[in-house]
């Protein structure tokens, strides 16, 4: 829960923050000379790339949100079963264990979400996001019923 309200939060500055932009983008158009004119539309530019990226981010964790939910109703989400530090952190030779064991089932399944799915959360129990959210993009290609992207 703490995860989404972070999120939220920071959904909602990163709005006020384009908002903000974009009236400054606005106020430099109107000045309507040359270089403001064009000064204004590169920073209406920001924005939209901003809320594109926003939008895309968000979609992609509806739909990995998703598939937690369904898999948690089939009894499939992965146990915890790393071994931690003192200090809570996960310990890296279990995180590179677990990962071991995912990634072979996921090569022993490769058109099932759920194998992906796991395959995801161990790449992100071992700090590898990059990794972590192309599983995910597979998974949700999956279970959506589209080819997944190739790597």
């Amino acid at each position: 829960m703490r995860a989404k309200i972070t999120y939220a939060v920071t959904a909602a500055a990163l709005v006020v923050y384009f908002v903000l932009v974009g009236s400054r983008g606005v106020l430099l158009i109107q000045n309507g000379t040359l270089i403001t004119v064009t000064f204004g539309i590169a920073v209406l530019i920001l924005p939209v790339i901003g809320i594109w990226f926003l939008w895309k981010n968000t979609q992609f964790v509806r739909k990995a949100n998703r598939l937690a939910a369904e898999l948690d109703a089939e009894g499939g989400l992965p146990v915890d079963e790393l071994r931690r530090t003192e200090g809570g952190r996960i310990d890296r030779d279990s995180a590179d264990e677990v990962f071991a064991r995912r990634k072979a089932e996921t090569e022993d399944a490769p058109d099932d979400w759920r194998s992906w799915f796991r395959l995801a959360v161990a790449y992100h129990d071992a700090r590898d996001t990059p990794r972590a959210r192309k599983a995910m993009q597979r998974a949700i290609a999956l279970r959506e019923g589209r080819p997944p992207a190739e790597a």
